[in-house]
């Protein structure tokens, strides 16, 4: 792997070019007066080659690699853990500038491996049943932040050398709530999908919502990829305990939203609906005939997902009997349906555990030291 490195910086603070997309690369470059197809030559050193060092960049002047060890980095997090599960997940803690730091998740799987990527130090949100949301909130990660995820995935999986072993779809489902960080989430996505970075088509990447309405019409009318909500519940009242946001953008708002997503989007689109299985409290049949009711009309991947329990949660995972008769319920109605698998849970990498370490400015994590909510254990 290309070692991280931090070039001689100049009076004025250098810009981190891991986290411009193509068109605001060829913009640096015009604005220091060179040709923008410059853009594209980057954009294949740092994401396809995982190179860091300009004097590396062998179809660059010399004059252009000495200019830009003067002007700019590429500049990743360090990482700091790096731990694979029992199941082939791998963990890295990454530390970043401030001292924060985040969790990426690789899993693997038959077909694909998957990245999960954080999109924000903590969480702004206040899910009850999520380990992240209860360490607070602290900043918004940059654009550089959020890729350099990826880039630092993509080489250190590739030193394995195992097939497999491959960055292949991307998921903002890590810590945060994406849509909340909008600016630099599209930004970061873009150079997903771009072909002289990763190259992921839209159907490969998949940004995560608990439902900001808002931003998931503006990002509907600039990008064409994955859209998964954070359901977890099927009627407001529910809701309102389990997601604290549909106090402001309720049942009633947040599914026209999805209806006009997909109306944006090219064909074969549908949206991905999360939905955390919570013994006694979500998983009754009268929640499957709500959700049933509730989701009509709308190209459907339902996601039952296992509770992940951590301390203090006041939750049970539903068993997994009761999953599978939820789930039948929805399969009958036509709702396209899979029951996750819990992974990398021994190193916590699933689902609603990822905790980093969160300098909080919420002043939320402290208040958290017994159950909030419903389940007597």
């Amino acid at each position: 792997m290309a070692s991280v490195i931090k070039t001689s910086q100049s009076a004025a603070t250098p810009v981190n070019l891991l986290g411009l997309d193509r068109a605001s690369m060829a913009q640096y470059f015009s604005e220091i007066g060179e040709k923008p197809f410059r853009a594209q030559q980057l954009s294949k050193w740092i994401h396809q080659q995982g190179v860091s060092d300009f004097g590396q960049m062998s179809n660059l002047s010399k004059a252009l690699r000495a200019q830009l060890q003067q002007q700019a980095v590429i500049e990743a997090p360090q990482v700091v853990f790096d731990q694979i599960s029992r199941d082939g997940t791998r963990k890295w803690v990454l530390q970043l500038d401030d001292g924060n730091r985040i969790e990426t998740v690789f899993i693997p799987e038959s077909d694909r491996g998957t990245l999960c990527v954080s999109s924000q130090v903590g969480c702004a949100l206040d899910c009850s049943f999520c380990s992240t949301g209860r360490q607070g909130f602290n900043r918004n990660l940059s654009a550089a932040e959020i890729i350099s995820q990826l880039w630092l995935a993509s080489q250190l999986l590739d030193e394995e050398k195992k097939p497999g072993r491959k960055v292949t779809n991307v998921v903002l489902m890590g810590m945060g709530e994406p849509l909340l960080n909008f600016d630099n989430v599209v930004t970061a996505v873009r150079i997903m999908m771009d072909d002289f970075a990763y190259g992921l088509s839209k159907r490969r990447v998949t940004v995560s919502t608990a439902g900001v309405v808002p931003a998931m019409d503006r990002i509907g009318d600039i990008l064409d990829m994955r859209l998964a909500v954070s359901l977890h519940a099927p009627n407001d009242a529910l809701r309102d305990e389990l997601v604290p946001l549909n106090r402001k953008y309720p049942l009633q708002e947040l599914i026209p939203a999805c209806h006009r997503f997909i109306d944006k989007q090219s064909s074969r689109s549908r949206i991905t609906f999360e939905y955390v299985m919570l013994d006694g409290i979500n998983d009754q049949p009268q929640h499957a005939r709500e959700l049933i009711r509730l989701l009509k009309g709308i190209p459907t991947l339902m996601n039952l997902i296992p509770f992940n329990p951590f301390p203090g949660s006041g939750y049970r995972t539903t068993p997994l009997p009761q999953v599978e008769r939820f789930g039948e319920m929805l399969i009958k109605a036509g709702i396209n349906t899979v029951i996750r698998r819990t992974r990398g849970d021994d190193i916590d990498a699933a689902c609603g555990q990822l905790v980093g370490q969160v300098e909080d400015k919420s002043r939320r994590a402290r208040r958290f030291a017994e159950p909030r909510f419903g389940m007597k254990l």
